[in-house]
């Protein structure tokens, strides 16, 4: 008996220490990357780990509520809500642009594009419509394509645009814009309250960028994707043209988690995710020379 009671004290001891050991890292990782951050115009970080918030730090004038721009990040909210779409009888991902758009039936290639191809970047479209460029839908829709689809992996906005000028026809019998049904449908059952949306000259709103959000905000959504990640798998697996992107998300840094997948916009600002380890991490920033790869080996490094 006593020789069991031991063995128990021990067991606990030992469990208390790798516990403690894994904190210890967790806690020098942590410094690693926010020295990083700081070494390239750091804004916020924020971590959350099984629900809580554990580390935050901001720049000054900043704070966990202070909106900031995405850019690009915004993207990460579409694959959700496509899936979303799809769920509800709204649309297909593999059913063809051309099937709402009857024009793109007389181009040879446009008409075998589909929503899926351009979610994830590889239906065809040269690189543009970022930034100031954001194309409306209409300008979307009438662009060429400059490679066969399937055939391609090009980073851009203008895929985004199109699939939103698809998702608003769609959408018009039941009196929603895609902005709408993103909010009802994702956003306000989580309790995520976006700031504000850019507006573009037609009065739409852009779908590849535009979002202003805080880091406390962003963080509800990376929660919202650890806690359903199976049900929105398919935004976490790659194409055959490109394996690290998958709908709307890049997808897998060496030296990271094997299931980290994070949503990146201009001057550092990402979203990780890896649900193995319920962990999601809000970065904000301003330095194009900020890299991912470099800040997640350092977070999540031995």
């Amino acid at each position: 008996m006593v020789a069991l009671r031991r063995a128990a004290i021990s067991w606990r001891a030992n469990r208390l220490f790798r516990i403690l050991t894994a904190k210890a890292r967790s806690r020098i990782s942590i410094a690693s990357a926010l020295a990083y951050a700081h070494a390239h115009a750091f804004h916020a970080l924020a971590i959350m780990r099984d629900g809580h918030v554990i580390e935050e730090a901001y720049a000054e004038a900043v704070d966990a509520d202070t909106p900031h721009a995405l850019y690009s990040g915004t993207k990460s909210f579409w694959g959700i809500a496509a899936l979303a779409a799809q769920a509800d009888g709204i649309l297909r991902l593999d059913e063809r642009v051309a099937a709402t758009v009857p024009d793109w039936e007389r181009d040879e290639w446009k008409r075998h594009v589909t929503l899926r191809q351009l979610l994830q970047l590889t239906a065809g479209i040269g690189f543009g419509g970022l930034g100031s460029a954001v194309p409306t839908y209409s300008k979307a829709l009438s662009v060429t394509l400059k490679h066969e689809p399937g055939s391609t992996f090009t980073h851009g906005g203008i895929a985004l645009q199109i699939f939103g000028a698809v998702l608003a026809r769609k959408l018009a019998a039941r009196k929603r814009t895609p902005h709408e049904y993103l909010q009802e449908r994702i956003l306000d059952p989580i309790g995520l309250r976006v700031d504000r949306w850019r507006t573009l000259s037609d009065g739409t709103q852009p779908l590849p960028t535009g979002a202003f959000v805080s880091a406390r905000e962003w963080l509800k959504f990376g929660r919202f994707l650890c806690d359903r990640h199976d049900e929105f798998a398919a935004c976490f697996r790659g194409s055959a043209v490109n394996t690290r992107y998958g709908l709307c998300f890049w997808l897998g840094i060496e030296g990271a988690p094997s299931d980290l997948a994070y949503a990146s916009g201009a001057g550092g600002q990402a979203l990780y995710v890896v649900p193995s380890l319920r962990t999601v991490v809000v970065h904000f920033g301003g330095s194009s020379s900020f890299k991912h790869a470099v800040f997640v080996r350092r977070l999540f490094g031995p």
